[in-house]
């Protein structure tokens, strides 16, 4: 399987319709009825390049469209626009994504014909990405020729210092970086040097020379670069071997076409390496508001002084547009991921608790936040002023402090309230279900006992694990034992329960035969203390396997099931989690029945997005009643065929629970893989029938949620549980101005049951900067969080849109933010050179990767069943996760130093990183692959697999043999060390090179073309330049 680059066969010489879309209708954002300005086309700048209001819109225009399918209708003013609107109009006629024939078109086809971008190759081969800052002078006018031979050479540079923003600073954004890879931070003007993309590549050993104008391109060829020459109107460069009806040749002799050399386009690699350089190993103090956190890839020490850390909230920007016209201009989502219940490594302090005893938390009396670092004290101390609304309240008496000289209450820093960013309160009877204090919670254990998972032993595995991690159930950091009840219920078309009451001898089962009107048939005895019931449990858990041994039924119910687990909690008067292990398609006669309706024949078609709505309406109420009863459902799903994820995993997602998958299972190979997800389940921190507001101050709200939660209305996020792996992504938009003194500010409270039963509120506090120039909101974006939330808008878009209609939208997207940038931010320079913010370097790599992710972009060899797993796993990950599975790490393991603990340095995702003498590693946070070279060294082959030669590895073997050499250690170290923290134990896949499972692994070298259709970083890259060419002409 050759991962050649998109080559166009003369390179886009005939114009094809849509690349997402042609210019009437420009990313669905303008309103093609307004004449006033083609639609979408910028307007002149006003004085000193500051754009008008309506920037790049046609004024009056909403914004790039509010909700993806929010829980609340449209916000904006205007038309109703949204972020991924129905059907395109009919001229737009071809995909973005090509034909998904590996074919030799542009996989996004050129989008005009006369467009005045002249061809695509000129502006590449200035691809300058110029290293000068706005009101720097571009270092030359003129049309780009090549540059020089010392600019060309000079590969990824590093400038003397670090490009990290000083916290609060407001200062003109760094430079953009010169598409040079590691780009660096801002020199001063007189001394700043461009380090220009090379334009010809230099003569170099490792690249063949390009072939010559109509010849064919061999393999491994990304888009070919054309002609340097000064750009003409109108015309585009063509080849001799152009398409018939193609724009007329330029006179003169043609030159060869020259290659965009992959090293001098940013790197992601080298933009995490630069921030680990500079921010790592260090400590990061968040008492300055805006001020932008350390990648997270980055190792740092995190101190609370007055703002949330970035564990808990990251943004997609860390300042603000003032109004809605700037943020309307540059189409920069405003958001936050969320993460409450984020893990705390052991050196940062954990979240303290305030108890105000029966009085509570101190609220306004208006706007009902929380007492913080936000609130105003006045009238030395009698009052207080509230930053999110500014209504005046009177502090209670019991909580009066005098103010010192600076207007500080005395007792600040004695306060968590008052000091910190993120604290929790005790909640008092008000914030209680009926005005009661909660019961402690229980897990439910629900195994499928139909007849294949009986015969392959799942069923006995489960139940020897239950007997283990039962001992380490959760609990309170000062409790003995876990407060939490435990019960149990087996099923296939009817359903047993369990009593193991600790008086009893043996355990007792009851049957349920009714399915459609499920009761829980006993109530003493089916939620016990595992500690008071281990010895009924244990004799319980030895004998289900026996029990069913003679079974034959293969058929199960589902919906039943869950219903039955939460009937259970609720006449237990207690929130919970439902643990169901369960393996095939629910056909038995009950509510929530399905039938396989995976059909081939819908993909490509508008009615694709079927495949991922579940099939019946039964599950969505079901999901409802959970949330209302505190049941969160944890799923374990053991397929050989299809079962229909999107039906089933719907109430896992819906009620804050975890979806957990394994393709074929077989006990001997498989079972390590799920015994550590089940003991990681079982052991996280979480939180129970928890419900979240986020507040804001005056100016600003949230509009739009996503992630495992159930909304009744458009401020409440409901969540039957919410563990320390789920993060919920909040959209914001303006309701009026911002102001640069107050900034924006970001409250979000929790309120939610714990482990042991106590009601806590916990609550997170963070201040953005607010900015009327476009620069300081370019300058404090973060790339990373963009990503998560492009990802989780396309893939809640997904269920209502064509998947070629939201792929159009995120290419529109990134172009708009980049052409802003552009227009707004950059000097003035040729046309040819594509500018990148500083922050944004990598946007273009992340963003192609999310196009080409299976979900979007549907590829033979993927089922239905795993594009919904991934759709849905995505829709709670935080931004940590979403990074790693979009941008997989590849790391060498060839070059270990067996007496180093560092990891290896990783290297970008393209098949011309590996080499065959190499061992690499490849992780996304979901699988794990080890590939090997045919010419892998044997010495470390038998260091690691304790067998003589490549040939004689065992490719079917999931887990590395424990042999005592250096080689195996550290391998095995290292693994360890890319599945800590990660929320999915990775199953690890061993790949040889040219053997078939290799066209598997190779879906994840994300730099490169894919085999079904998506571009290669590079000709993303050319295409997204050309949409900005356009968009600024």
């Amino acid at each position: 399987m050759s991962q050649q680059g998109y080559v166009a066969t003369p390179p886009y010489s005939q114009s094809q319709p849509g690349i997402g879309l042609s210019p009437p209708h420009y990313g669905h954002y303008g309103d093609p009825s307004h004449t006033g300005s083609p639609p979408g086309m910028m307007k002149p700048a006003g004085p000193l390049g500051a754009a008008a209001p309506g920037g790049m819109l046609p004024q009056g225009h909403p914004p790039h469209g509010p909700h993806q399918f929010g829980q609340n209708g449209a916000h904006a003013q205007g038309p109703p626009l949204q972020r991924f609107p129905g059907p395109p109009p009919v001229n737009s006629a071809a995909p973005s994504y090509a034909p998904y024939s590996p074919s030799t078109q542009s996989s996004y086809p050129s989008p005009v014909s006369t467009s005045s971008v002249a061809q695509l190759g000129t502006q590449l081969s200035a691809m300058h990405v110029n290293s000068y800052g706005s009101g720097m002078a571009p270092p030359s006018q003129g049309p780009p020729g090549p540059p020089s031979a010392a600019a060309a050479f000079q590969g990824p540079s590093r400038s003397p210092q670090p490009s990290i923003l000083q916290p609060g600073s407001q200062v003109l954004p760094p430079p953009p970086t010169a598409l040079n890879g590691p780009s660096a931070s801002p020199l001063p003007p007189s001394t700043h040097r461009q380090d220009g993309l090379p334009g010809p590549a230099p003569p170099n050993a490792q690249y063949q020379p390009p072939p010559l104008p109509g010849q064919t391109l061999g393999p491994g060829y990304p888009l070919q670069q054309a002609n340097y020459g000064p750009q003409m109107a109108g015309a585009q460069l063509s080849y001799p071997g152009g398409f018939p009806g193609g724009p007329a040749q330029m006179a003169g002799p043609p030159q060869p076409q020259k290659k965009l050399d992959p090293d001098s386009i940013p790197s992601p690699i080298q933009v995490i390496e630069n921030d680990r350089a500079t921010r790592g190993g260090q400590v990061y103090t968040t008492n300055t508001r805006g001020q932008i956190p350390p990648l997270v890839t980055t190792d740092c020490t995190i101190q609370d002084q007055g703002n949330a850390s970035p564990r808990y909230i990251r943004c997609t920007t860390y300042c603000f547009p003032c109004t809605s016209d700037m943020a309307k201009q540059a189409q920069i989502p405003l958001a936050a991921i969320i993460k409450p219940f984020a893990t705390i490594p052991s050196n940062e302090t954990p979240l303290y608790l305030v108890n105000h005893g029966e009085t509570g938390p101190v609220r306004c009396n208006r706007c009902k936040a929380y007492m913080c670092p936000f609130m105003q004290f006045i009238e030395g101390g009698r009052r207080y002023q509230c930053g999110f609304c500014n209504c005046v309240n009177d502090v209670p008496p019991f909580y009066f402090q005098h103010l010192d000289h600076i207007g500080r209450r005395l007792d600040h820093y004695e306060k968590p309230e008052l000091s910190l960013g993120s604290y929790e309160y005790v909640a008092t009877l008000d914030y209680c279900r009926k005005n009661k204090p909660p019961s402690p919670p229980a897990f439910i254990f629900m195994i499928d006992v139909s007849y294949s998972n009986i015969k392959n032993g799942l069923v006995k595995l489960i139940c020897e694990e239950l007997k283990t991690v039962l001992e380490k159930l959760p609990k309170e950091d000062q409790e003995e034992t876990s407060s939490l009840r435990v019960g149990f219920i087996t099923y296939n078309k009817v359903l047993h329960f369990f009593n193991v009451k600790s008086t009893l001898a043996r355990p007792q089962m009851m049957v349920v035969t009714d399915v459609s009107e499920v009761f829980v048939p006993l109530l003493d005895g089916f939620l016990v203390s595992y500690q008071e019931s281990q010895s009924v449990i244990h004799n319980l858990l030895d004998q289900i396997p026996e029990m069913f041994a003679d079974s034959n039924e293969n058929e199960t119910v589902f919906a039943p099931v869950i219903r039955a687990g939460m009937e259970a909690l609720k006449a237990a008067d207690c929130p919970g989690k439902l643990f169901i292990f369960h393996s095939s398609l629910p056909t038995a006669e009950a509510p929530g029945k399905l039938k396989n309706r995976d059909d081939k024949k819908l993909i490509n078609t508008d009615k694709e997005k079927i495949l991922f709505q579940p099939q019946t309406n039964v599950y969505d109420p079901l999901a409802k009643d959970c949330v209302a009863h505190g049941c969160c459902v944890t799923l374990f799903l053991f397929p050989s065929q299809y079962v229909d994820v999107a039906s089933l995993g719907l109430v896992p997602q819906l009620t804050g629970g975890t979806l957990y998958k394994y393709n074929n299972f077989q006990v001997h190979l498989d079972s390590q893989q799920f015994l550590n997800d089940l003991r990681n389940d079982i052991e996280k921190k979480i939180g129970f029938d928890a419900i979240m507001r986020v507040r804001t101050s005056t100016g600003f709200r949230a509009t739009d949620f996503f992630g495992g939660i159930y909304m009744n209305n458009t401020t409440d996020v409901e969540m039957a549980a919410i563990d320390c792996d789920k993060a919920v992504t909040v959209e914001f938009k303006h309701d009026d101005k911002l102001s640069e003194d107050s900034g924006a500010l970001i409250q979000c409270a929790v309120l939610y049951t714990t482990v042991s039963g106590q009601r806590r509120l916990r609550i997170h506090n963070l201040g953005l900067n607010c900015s009327s120039q476009l620069a300081d909101l370019y300058k404090s974006c973060e790339t990373d969080a963009l990503i998560n939330f492009f990802a989780k808008s396309a893939f809640k878009a997904v269920l209502h849109q064509p998947l070629k209609v939201i792929r159009e939208i995120l290419v529109n997207q990134t172009a708009h933010v980049l052409a802003c940038y552009r227009k707004n931010c950059a000097s003035p320079s040729a046309a040819s050179q594509l500018i990148l913010p500083d922050s944004m370097k990598v946007l273009p790599v992340y963003m192609n990767c999310l196009l080409k992710n299976c979900v979007l972009l549907s590829r033979p060899e993927i089922s239905t069943d795993e594009r919904a797993y991934q759709r849905q796993l995505v829709m709670t990950m935080g931004v940590a996760d979403s990074q790693l599975f979009f941008y997989p790490q590849l790391r060498p393991i060839h070059t270990l130093d067996v007496k180093s603990t560092t990891l290896p340095a990783a290297i970008r995702c393209s098949e011309s990183r590996l080499s065959e003498e190499g061992i690499f590693l490849l992780a996304n946070g979901v699988n794990m692959f080890l590939w090997l070279g045919v010419s892998s060294p044997p010495e470390l082959i038998q260091g690691i697999f304790n067998v003589p030669s490549f040939a004689h590895v065992n490719t079917d073997i999931t887990s590395l043999p424990e042999l005592g050499n250096p080689y195996s250690q550290t391998l095995r170290m290292i693994m360890g060390i890319i599945q800590q923290k990660r929320p999915y134990s990775m199953k690890l896949t061993i790949v040889k090179q040219r053997e078939q499972p290799e066209m598997v692994f190779r879906q994840f070298l994300v730099e490169d073309k894919g085999l079904y259709g998506g571009s290669s970083y590079v000709d993303f890259l050319c295409c997204v330049h050309k949409e900005i060419c356009q968009l600024l002409n």
